[in-house]
């Protein structure tokens, strides 16, 4: 048989054998027609009943926050020409192209939210959003438009309370942030980019978020609702319509939404804002103790059986922790019958005691347990500072006002004045460059004399800035460059 034959014999019995049985498998085949695949009704009405829910919370909501437009001054730095110096030039030219040497002002505006709170107009933001404005404009969700006032500020924590003057205001009502648990379904409202009223949903990632390095107290709510820049001072709410946290911040590496988005806890920016209502500054307790980390190392030295608390590496004069009879070398382990789970939490703990209160504060000492009753004071507002509140080479030093008796403990000359580094993280960028006791006199050129202006200094330089220090150390002044290239 040829090659031609044995192709049809072939064909032949595919023919016999496989189109039966093709045939066959198309009638028993079940095919589902496009019209009978949909969805039950008993999943459209639960689906329904969800949607319907959360459009009304939504719009309970949402005429609560409002747009905030901040415009502040800005001055270029000086422009030096050389020769416009030459007297040959000025000579012919006269004094006029000297113009471009000075310093020019322009206007930077800046977007952000907030959110009413109080029906005699009080609104709650962060403090980046409106610090430094000039001028501050609120537009509420019926397109209304305010000048807003500041009420008082608070770095340490990010926010500010500003007022506008108007009538029939849409107040949200504060939940209970303590109450909250990871998995409950959350909403963030603002105005991302500047598009008013965005609405986005999402769940609660975590609580007690530390270490974020947005501000100096730190406790956030963790959330995956979509925050972007805009967001800032707008609402994080639950599903009953109750204010629970104040978006903040965005863990980002294009600076866009990416999963990780932050809060202040409702019950904290509650406490913030009716201390700034009622005296224009927000009331923190004080210990008086410079406190540290535990390391392994750290550990094994002072022969504890782990890393629980921290370590006074040092005891403020006359403060309340002297008083009580803490000592450098103590690790404190409670506070208030509250386990302390490191440097953050306790300064927490700590700020939020009431000034007068007395606080059982449980440490090791040399191997033993001991407990001191510990009489808190108020936090004097200008001893101490810590720059974590930004991302820069200053990040993580922390400073204390010159007082008399260091000056005199230090023998530091009266000419001399700046703020005293009392620590420095090991983290920080500025470890190995400053040391303990230095006292810094200028910040990229500009006198420092107190822990205000240096925290006013520090939060204008931006990330990856070089900076330049004169600083008093052991006798001599001397210049220290910070680089911020990596």
């Amino acid at each position: 048989m040829g090659k031609a034959g044995r192709n049809r014999t072939i064909a032949t019995l595919y023919a016999v054998i496989l189109v039966p049985a093709l045939f066959a498998l198309f009638e028993t085949t079940p095919f589902v027609d496009a019209a009978d695949a949909r969805v039950s009704k008993e999943t459209v009405e639960i689906l329904s009943k969800t949607n319907k829910a959360m459009a009304e919370v939504v719009a309970a909501v949402t005429p609560s926050v409002v747009n905030i437009s901040s415009v502040k001054t800005v001055k270029t730095a000086e422009r030096t020409v050389p020769f416009f110096q030459d007297p040959f030039f000025r000579r012919f030219f006269g004094d006029e192209f000297r113009n471009f040497e000075k310093p020019r002002e322009h206007k930077r505006s800046g977007l952000g939210s907030g959110v009413i709170v109080d029906k005699r107009g009080y609104i709650l933001t962060n403090n980046h959003v409106i610090r430094g404005a000039d001028e501050i404009k609120v537009t509420l969700a019926d397109k209304r438009e305010f000048k807003g006032i500041v009420v008082g500020t608070d770095p340490k924590t990010d926010l500010a309370v500003i007022k506008i003057d108007a009538d029939n205001l849409p107040v949200l009502p504060l939940g209970d942030s303590d109450s909250l648990k990871a998995g409950e379904t959350v909403l963030a409202i603002g105005n991302p980019f500047g598009l008013t009223q965005t609405v986005t949903t999402g769940i609660v990632s975590a609580t007690g978020r530390a270490n974020v390095g947005v501000a100096d107290y730190e406790d956030f709510i963790q959330t995956d609702a979509a925050i972007n820049p805009g967001n800032s001072g707008g609402a994080l709410v639950n599903v009953k319509g109750e204010l629970i946290g104040i978006n903040t911040a965005i863990f980002s590496t294009s600076g866009g939404y990416q999963g990780i988005g932050f809060a202040i806890p409702s019950n904290m920016a509650k406490a913030v804002m009716e201390s700034l209502i009622r005296s224009g500054k927000v009331v923190r307790g004080w210990l008086g103790v410079s406190i540290q980390p535990l390391t392994s190392d750290l550990v094994k030295q002072f022969r504890l059986s782990d890393k629980d608390g921290v370590l006074v590496g040092d005891v403020v004069e006359d403060s309340p922790a002297e008083k009580a009879g803490i000592q450098r070398g103590d690790v404190i382990v409670e506070f208030r019958g509250v386990p302390v789970k490191d440097v953050r939490h306790l300064r927490k703990l700590v700020a939020d005691s009431a000034p007068g209160k007395v606080a059982s504060v449980k440490l090791i000492r040399d191997g033993k347990v001991r407990t001191v009753d510990v009489k808190i004071a108020e936090m004097p507002s200008d001893v101490i500072a810590q720059a974590e509140g930004v991302d820069n080479q200053l990040k993580g030093v922390v400073v204390q006002s010159v007082t008399p008796q260091l000056r005199e403990s230090l023998s530091i000359p009266k000419r001399i004045n700046g703020v005293i580094v009392t620590d420095v993280d090991e983290e920080s960028p500025a470890v190995g460059a400053i040391e303990k006791n230095d006292v810094i006199m200028e910040i990229n050129r500009k006198p420092v004399t107190n822990v205000k202006d240096y925290e006013e200094i520090v939060s204008q330089i931006r990330r990856g800035e070089d900076v330049l220090l004169l600083i008093y150390r052991k006798g001599s002044t001397l210049y220290v460059p910070l680089s911020g290239r990596e």
